[in-house]
C-alpha cells in the first residue's frame, strides 16, 4: 500500500491535528514535495513539531523520508514507456532486460531526487553559490568525480574553484576558507568520514556548508548551512554507486544551467571555453 493510499485510509481515526496535515497531502501531494515541514505546517495552520511527530507516527524518522515516501507513491503513478521493467537486476538476466531494469532505475532515482528538494532550498544553494568569493568542492569516491565534473562546469563561467580528488589536499584547501566562501560537500550516505571533517572545518572558517546527501539523517547534512538531496535507488543496482551518482550529477547540473541563468555574462565565458579547446583539437588534427 502507498504511503498516500495509508493515508487516506487512516483520516476517520487520526486526531485533529494529524487529520488536517494528512488530508492536506492526500489532496496536494504534488505541492507537498516542494514544501519545508515549517511551510507545510503554515498550509494546514498547524505547527511545525506536528509536522515532524505526523511523520514519526506514520513510521518515518522525520519529514524527509515521508516526502521520499510521498514521493515514490507519485513516481508508481507515472506510465513507463513501453517495454520498460523496474526491478532488481538478476545475476540470469538478459541483455536487454538489464539494459531496461538499469534505465528504469537511473529515470527514477532522478525524478524523484527532483521531487525532494524544494524550490527554496534550490534557490539559496545557487545564491550562495552566485555570490560566493571561491567555491571549495568536496567529496571522495563516485562523489569526486560529480565534485570534479560540477567543479569544470563552474571554471567555465569564470568561477574561483577549489578541488582535488586528494582528501587531504581538500582539508588544506578547506584550511583556507573564510566568510564569503563556499563549501559544496556531496556525500551520498553523508558519512564519508573525510567530507565531514572538511565540512566541519569549512563551517568553523565561517564559510556556507552546502550539503548533497541521502534523505536518511546523517552527520554531513547536520554539520551544513543548506541542505540539498538526492534519492539513489542502490537496492536495485547494488554493483556500484550508479544511481546516487547520477542523482548527485542531475542535480549539479541543474544548479549549473541555472547559475547560467542568472550569469549575464555565462555565454561569453562558455564561448571562449569552447574556443581555446577547439585550438587544442585543431592542433591535435593538424
Amino acid at each position: 500500500m502507498s504511503i498516500l493510499k495509508k493515508i487516506s485510509a487512516n483520516l476517520d481515526v487520526m486526531a485533529p491535528a494529524d487529520r488536517q496535515i494528512g488530508q492536506f497531502i492526500v489532496e496536494n501531494p504534488d505541492q507537498m514535495l516542494r514544501l519545508s515541514s515549517a511551510a507545510l505546517a503554515a498550509e494546514t495552520g498547524r505547527s511545525q513539531s506536528s509536522v515532524v511527530k505526523f511523520s514519526q507516527k506514520l513510521g518515518y524518522a522525520g519529514y524527509q523520508e515521508l516526502k521520499l515516501a510521498v514521493s515514490e507513491a507519485k513516481a508508481q503513478e507515472w506510465q513507463a514507456p513501453a517495454g520498460m521493467i523496474h526491478g532488481t537486476i538478476e545475476a540470469g538476466d538478459g541483455y536487454l532486460t538489464i539494459l531496461q531494469k538499469l534505465i528504469g532505475s537511473k529515470l527514477q532515482s532522478m525524478q524523484q531526487t527532483i521531487a525532494v528538494n524544494n524550490e527554496q532550498d534550490i534557490d539559496a544553494a545557487l545564491t550562495t553559490l552566485n555570490e560566493a568569493r571561491r567555491i571549495h568542492l568536496a567529496g571522495v569516491g563516485a562523489s569526486s568525480l560529480v565534485a570534479r565534473d560540477f567543479s569544470y562546469k563552474l571554471m567555465k563561467l569564470g568561477r574561483n574553484v577549489l578541488h582535488d580528488s586528494d582528501s587531504h589536499v581538500q582539508m588544506a584547501n578547506a584550511s583556507t576558507l573564510g566568510s564569503g566562501d563556499v563549501l559544496f560537500a556531496l556525500s551520498y550516505s553523508g558519512a564519508s568520514i573525510e567530507t565531514l571533517r572538511i565540512a566541519e572545518l569549512a563551517s568553523q572558517r565561517n564559510a556556507t556548508v552546502i550539503s548533497v546527501t541521502g534523505l536518511s539523517d546523517n552527520p554531513l547534512a547536520r554539520a551544513a548551512d543548506i541542505r540539498l538531496y538526492t534519492v539513489g535507488d542502490e537496492e536495485r543496482v547494488r554493483s556500484s554507486a550508479i544511481t546516487a551518482r547520477d542523482a548527485q550529477l542531475m542535480l549539479t547540473d541543474l544548479l549549473f544551467i541555472l547559475l547560467v541563468q542568472r550569469q549575464s555574462d555565462a555565454n561569453e565565458y562558455v564561448h571562449n571555453s569552447e574556443m581555446a579547446v577547439s585550438v587544442l583539437k585543431a592542433k591535435q588534427l593538424s
